[in-house]
């Protein structure tokens, strides 16, 4: 999948850093139809350092060769060292198993004042579609953990190009902004052109 990572939405959209949803509006959103039709051989867990190799293979494909990206694993010291990048503070990684074999991968990383970044959504090519639900499981799990953690927003960057994957945020609930609205302390991506918010609770 792209770096799941949906077109923009026709009319105005609001900053997200000051449209600020419940948490009932966000239980209700993880509890909606739009979570539902997933695969029930899906099996979902944090990474364990033994997911190196596999989870490279997961992405290095879809980055290279169906989107054009010229980027090598040294390229993403992150993927050779997930706990170290994400597993710490409120982040973590996440991969989906089917028979043992891992089709997607999702990543938050903790970037400080109750924010994180939604980093490396990525699903298999055969895989991805509602009648397996893998992206889908993948972002409930990780709304999830966020809520958990009593985190406020979660950012992400994406590009242009990636539109399937602009529908499929904006369809939960993520919200364009403008780069100039994002943290100091996120981690814009060179290939990074279009940037999403998700408030998960009323700011206090």
């Amino acid at each position: 999948m792209k770096e799941l990572p949906a077109d923009s939405q026709n009319g105005e959209i609001q900053s997200c850093l000051t449209t600020h949803p419940s948490r009932h509006h966000f239980a209700a959103r993880l509890n909606s139809g739009v979570m539902q039709h997933t695969d029930p051989m899906i099996q979902l867990r944090p990474y364990s350092p033994t997911d190196t190799d596999a989870i490279a293979a997961v992405i290095l494909p879809i980055q290279q060769h169906e989107f054009g990206i010229p980027i090598t694993i040294e390229a993403q010291p992150d993927l050779r060292n997930v706990q170290e990048f994400y597993q710490h503070g409120s982040g973590n990684f996440w991969v989906a198993e089917i028979e043992g074999r891992i089709v997607g991968t999702i990543a938050l990383l903790d970037i400080g004042n109750g924010d994180a970044a939604l980093r490396k959504m990525f699903v298999s090519e055969s895989f991805r579609g509602k009648e397996h639900g893998v992206a889908q499981r993948l972002l409930q799990e990780l709304l999830k953990w966020a809520g958990e953690k009593q985190l406020r927003r979660i950012y992400l960057g994406t590009t242009e190009q990636f539109l399937a994957a602009h529908r499929f945020y904006e369809k939960n609930g993520f919200l364009q902004i403008a780069k100039s609205d994002l943290p100091g302390s996120f981690p814009v991506m060179s290939v990074d052109t279009k940037f999403y918010c998700l408030s998960l609770q009323t700011a206090a």
